[in-house]
Formats: structure tokens, C-alpha cells, sequence
């Protein structure tokens, strides 16, 4: 049998199954119209819009940077796109050639470089990450020359935080092949034909290397229990000795952590006796503790410290745009380098000799480049400069940050929700396309999105992008409003954004239509089966359409740490809550056209999540859109496939516009 014809009927199968169980009519359907062009199936899909292709294709050809590392003799890693996926590139010099140094059908966007040169004279030797298919196995290789490539870690488990030592001889990183569940914490010695030796693990934890001590005896560890609880650790690589940072016990939210170069103190991230994480110096001997940006009420996302420990430079996330301040510890100065995207700011990194800070900055209007602030010059270079296609780029319109009023108060006045808005030029009235993050610990920001850019110059639309409760960096008091049985409060804010939508003159309270992806496409579905009288339809990218199969399927390394946040569908009461919320429990009450999209090798929200909706709904008749990749994970990553997908989203929107 073909392998279409099997996936079809193992598709049919588990529909068929589904619909038994919910006591729905399993009577024959009219089949959908399905074809398979290469790696995508199409199901009930109408023709191209070529047209509409040939617009989307203008901003399809934009490309971006971003910074990874900086390799011993001061070149730069970076990881872009030539061809359909992003590979990892070299550049010697501020905007030099990109020097091509990986070539897989797979993207290849994590990679980490030693600070010395190894022994065997390779200047660009480093190591890198690359999974098959989406399936997010991703294994560690070292990388010495194109022709000479090896596999550091196998099999079908997951890998991660490559960490070189300082005399570039091991790299420590986390891997979960132990149980399939537990991240543990493994250095390997590179040039070695010697297996990784464990250093943490034993439970059923999650454990993260995230530095070395500068005499390379130690690993500073990150054992994650949650987005609002976690630990670090000291671990001795020789006798495998572990002691906490901190014996208190407090539950706190850490986001990174480092070793101060004077070998004795810790700089982290975190929100301990604080609603935003801000960055501290501890002392884990005297419990010396001391808050170096006590005055920013956000929170500080990233960091890094120069090699001799003068310059400390940190990243605050004021409500979506990236602010980036350098502390000079001797001058007691601090700088905030001009010229800077107004957008977001990622992968800070000091060069060896710490007078030059490297990192990725992208805006609304333009791409994300690589730049690097010279301190001993007090100048910003910038090494990337990536193409937009052949578009004017005056047309891009800007991200406007808006707050708008929900449904409940806080502190005696409404609760006010913050949101990241792109529309056209123009009076209007706009339709709307509300845009939803995922997550849900995640954030929109303000940062690049052609596609945005197309809905709003192409299809007129003005799209908006809330941070509904649960949404980072608004305070860990914010953060935890969704959690448990809270989880529909988070769906109330959107239909609080849609009747401050229908009061707002430059909206068209007629077309509004609701698109997300992964946790954003389970608010696709809640807020078309709640307010779906009040919209056009909706996008589902990789959501969740019942979260009892969501936390009995996703990926086993996955599954405590969605317990956390959705609670634990092993408890009866809970069970039955998230029952009663599950979008697929409620099809009976969406009745707007419905566009599902998903990865067949999703780890994270497994094809179930899609195919039982798209089955639920077509069991009564709804108008569904159905668009899969067999070489696709939690997303879409390659170009031709993100083509697809984007070129599937835009005739659907396009259709709802003109829908009475």
C-alpha cells in the first residue's frame, strides 16, 4: 500500500475512533478533496490563488541574521538562509561575505565556538545542533571543517546547551537518552571517541549546563521545575559533587545565570522578592546578595559579563521592546548604545577580550541583522545587513503599542492588556486579524514579520497582537493568572479586545477574524466557540483542541512540565475541567470557517490535536481547511513549506474579508 493510502486510512481510522467515543454520528461523510504535493497534504483546499501568491512571494524573499557566537580569531557564527532553510555561516568582518559552512535539508540554527582555538589549528571549529524533520531529537556534532563532521550524541533523544569549557577541550550539554523523560547534564571530550560521561541526573528532572568555572572544575547548573520555579547548582566535574547555590528552598523564577569572572560570585537573572526578574551578583559562600538593576521595574531577559569582568551588559523587556544597557563596574557608568532597531535585542555575547559586545536586533521594519558595539571605540558596527526583497521599505508600517480594558479589576480600576498593533494607512474602517502568541508563558514583540507586513499593505487588514494574562514579562503575579482552572480568564481578554475592537471607529467590527499558533491556536478555537457570532473565523497552527490527549501524548520529557501550567489531568476534578474547556468538546459551538495547519512530526502537540478537530467539525458539516507536512514539526521551518502555509493563510483571510 502506498504511504498516502496508509495515512489516510490511519487517519480515518483514529477519526472514526474519536467520533465513536464522543457519541457523535459516524455515518460516511463526503470525502475531502485531498491532494499531496510533495510533503504537504492538502485537504479540502481550494485552488491557488496565484494572483495572491505572486504579492505574498514579494515579502516571502526577506532574510534575516542572527548572531550565535564569535569564534577564536574573532570572526562571527551566524546562522541565515540562502536557500529554503537557515544554516550556519561565517563572517570575518562587519558586513564580509557569509561564508557558507553548513549544507543539511534540515535548519541548522544553534551552533556554540570555543574561546580558544583548538589544538588542531581549526579557527572555525564549533558545535552545533540539527534535528530531522521537526522531530526535535536534535543531536550535537563537532564541526572541524565541511568535509570533516562528527556526530557527538545518537539516537532518536533529545540534546541541548552545548557549553564549551574554557580551554576548549570538552562540552558539557543536556541530553535525555537515560529514560526518554529526564534531561541530565553530560560532557563529552572533544577529539575523544570516548561516550559522554553523565555528571547530573538520576531523577526525573530537568537539568540545564549553563557555564564553566574559569578553571574549568565546575558547571554552574539549572534545574528547572517551572517558568516560576527553579534552582542552580554547582556540580564538580571530577567527583560528580552537587551543591545548591542557594539552601533556602525559596521558589523563584530564574531565567539565566553565569559564573562572575573572579571565580567566586554568580550573576543571575531572577524574580526573588521581585515581580521581574532583575539581575543580582550572589556570593555563594558569604550569601553576599546584591541587585544591580533594582530601578527597572521589567524584566531582565539576557546578560552577559566581559572576560575581566569590568563591562556587565543586560537586556531589559520594557513591555515587548528590547532596551540594552552596558554597566561599566569600575566607572560605576552606564551606557545604552545608539542606532539600535527599536525592536528586540537577543544573544548579547562579549568577545574574548571583552571590549566587543555582539548581538541580533530586528524591528518591526526591518529584519533581524548582527551588530557589534565596540566599546573601546564607542561605536556601533553592523556585520549583517539583510534583504527585504523587492519591496520599498517606507511601506512597512510600525508595531504601536495599545493597551486596551478587560474584563476584571485590579486595585480598585479595570485591568488593562497590553497589545502590539500594525495597520494600514488610512481611516478605515480596517478588518481585524487578532494575532496570538503562544506559549502561553511567551510575549508578542515588537519585531519583524513580513507576513504582518503583507496583511496590512496587501489585504488591508490591521492585525493586533495581545499579551493576555499568563503572557511574560508583565510580573510573575501576571504570569500565573492563567494557570489551573484559570484558564479560560485568559480567553475572556479576547473577547474583551473584540468589544474594544467593535467600539474603535477605524475597525470593522464585521471582519474580525482570529488566527494563532501552538497555545495560540488553542485560543483560536476557545474564542471561536465563544464569541464566534462576533467573528469571521479562524487559524489553528499546532493548537491544542483537547488538553486531557494534549498532556497524555505530548512528548514524555514534556509532560510535568505542561502539568504545571495546565494542571494535571491525572487528578479526576481536573480531568474533568479540562475536559469541559477543550475546544473539541465544544464544536457544537463554532460555527465560523476554520483553517487547521500542523507538523506530522510534532513532539510537542501531536497530530491527534489537529485531526480530531478537523473530524469533530467536519462531523457537522463546517467548513474546514486542512494543511499538513510529512517534514514538519511544531512549526513550519522550511521555506517552501512556510510558503505554503503562509499562501494557504493569505486566500483564507482574503476569503473571510469579503465573506457577508
Amino acid at each position: 500500500m502506498a504511504k498516502a493510502n496508509l495515512f489516510a486510512t490511519a487517519t480515518a481510522t483514529a477519526a472514526m475512533s474519536v467520533l465513536t467515543l464522543a457519541g457523535l454520528p459516524t455515518q460516511a461523510q463526503p470525502a475531502p478533496v485531498r491532494q499531496e504535493r510533495g510533503n504537504l497534504i492538502y485537504e479540502s483546499i481550494p485552488p491557488r490563488d496565484t494572483q495572491l501568491d505572486e504579492r505574498l512571494g514579494l515579502y516571502r524573499q526577506s532574510r534575516q541574521a542572527t548572531f550565535l557566537d564569535w569564534l577564536p580569531d574573532g570572526a562571527m557564527l551566524v546562522a541565515t538562509r540562502f536557500g529554503d532553510v537557515e544554516q550556519i555561516h561565517r563572517i570575518a568582518t562587519p558586513l564580509g561575505m557569509r561564508e557558507q559552512l553548513t549544507f543539511y535539508p534540515d535548519p541548522v540554527s544553534a551552533a556554540r565556538a570555543p574561546r580558544v582555538a583548538p589544538t588542531n589549528g581549526q579557527a572555525s571549529a564549533f558545535v552545533f545542533l540539527k534535528d530531522q524533520g521537526g522531530d526535535e531529537n536534535a543531536q550535537l556534532y563537532y564541526y572541524s571543517s565541511s568535509s570533516n563532521v562528527q556526530q557527538l550524541t545518537k539516537g532518536k533523544f533529545l540534546h541541548g546547551s552545548p557549553i564549551w569549557s574554557h580551554d576548549g577541550k570538552r562540552v558539557a550539554f543536556y541530553g535525555n537518552e537515560r529514560d526518554g523523560i529526564s534531561y541530565d547534564v553530560y560532557v563529552v571530550d572533544i577529539g575523544s571517541t570516548n561516550a559522554p560521561r553523565l555528571i547530573a541526573g538520576g531523577q526525573q528532572d530537568t537539568w540545564y549546563p549553563l557555564d564553566w568555572s574559569a578553571d574549568d572544575r565546575k558547571l554552574l547548573l539549572w534545574k528547572y521545575v517551572s517558568i516560576n520555579e527553579s534552582y542552580l547548582y554547582i556540580a564538580d566535574v571530577y567527583t560528580g559533587t552537587i551543591t545548591p547555590v542557594d539552601d533556602s528552598g525559596h521558589k523563584v523564577g530564574i531565567k539565566t545565570a553565569k559564573f562572575a569572572p573572579d571565580g567566586r560570585g554568580i550573576y543571575l537573572a531572577s524574580d526573588e522578592d521581585s515581580e521581574f526578574a532583575q539581575l543580582r551578583y550572589v556570593d555563594p559562600v558569604s550569601k553576599e546578595s546584591r541587585k544591580l538593576t533594582d530601578k527597572i521595574p521589567w524584566d531582565i531577559e539576557d546578560f552577559d559579563v566581559s572576560a575581566d569582568g569590568r563591562y556587565v551588559a543586560y537586556v531589559a523587556n520594557e513591555d515587548g521592546r528590547s532596551k540594552l544597557t552596558i554597566l561599566d563596574t569600575i566607572g560605576k557608568l552606564e551606557q545604552s548604545p545608539p542606532g539600535i532597531p527599536d525592536g528586540r535585542i537577543v544573544n548579547v555575547t562579549f568577545d574574548k577580550a571583552g571590549r566587543r559586545l555582539a548581538f541580533s536586533a530586528e524591528s518591526a521594519q526591518a529584519p533581524r541583522d548582527v551588530y557589534a558595539y565596540d566599546l573601546t571605540k564607542n561605536a556601533l558596527e553592523r556585520w549583517t545587513k539583510s534583504e527585504v526583497g523587492p519591496l520599498d521599505v517606507a511601506t512597512f508600517v510600525p508595531a504601536e503599542l495599545v493597551r486596551y480594558p478587560t474584563w476584571d479589576r485590579v486595585a480598585g480600576a479595570q485591568r488593562m492588556i497590553s497589545a502590539y498593533m500594525y495597520r494600514p494607512r488610512g481611516a478605515g474602517p480596517h478588518p481585524v486579524v487578532i494575532d496570538i502568541h503562544g506559549g502561553p508563558e511567551s510575549q508578542s514583540r515588537a519585531g519583524w514579520n513580513p507576513f504582518v507586513q503583507f496583511l496590512v499593505n496587501e489585504l488591508g487588514y490591521a492585525v493586533i497582537q495581545p499579551n493576555v494574562r499568563g503572557s511574560s514579562g508583565y510580573g510573575k503575579t501576571f504570569l500565573k493568572l492563567d494557570n489551573g482552572v484559570l484558564r479560560e480568564d485568559a480567553v475572556k481578554d479576547i473577547g474583551s479586545l473584540i468589544v474594544w475592537l467593535g467600539v474603535q471607529p477605524m475597525f470593522d467590527r464585521d471582519h474580525i477574524a482570529v488566527m494563532g499558533g501552538s497555545y495560540g491556536g488553542y485560543m483560536s478555537l476557545a474564542a471561536l466557540a465563544a464569541y464566534g457570532d462576533r467573528l469571521k473565523g479562524g487559524i489553528d497552527e499546532v493548537g491544542i483542541s483537547n488538553f486531557v490527549s494534549f498532556l497524555e501524548n505530548t512528548a514524555p520529557y514534556r509532560r510535568d512540565l505542561r502539568r504545571a501550567e495546565y494542571g494535571d489531568e491525572r487528578d479526576p476534578k481536573m480531568r474533568a475541567f479540562l475536559n469541559q474547556i477543550s475546544p473539541v468538546n465544544k464544536v457544537a459551538l463554532i460555527r465560523r470557517p476554520l483553517l487547521v495547519v500542523e507538523g506530522l512530526n510534532d513532539p510537542r502537540v501531536p497530530p491527534n490535536e489537529a485531526q480530531q478537530i478537523v473530524w469533530r467539525m467536519r462531523s457537522k458539516g463546517a467548513e474546514v481547511w486542512y494543511l499538513a507536512a510529512k517534514d514538519e514539526g511544531h512549526g513550519f521551518r522550511k521555506k517552501a513549506n512556510e510558503d505554503a502555509y503562509l499562501e494557504t493563510a493569505a486566500m483564507f483571510l482574503n476569503k473571510l474579508k469579503a465573506a457577508k
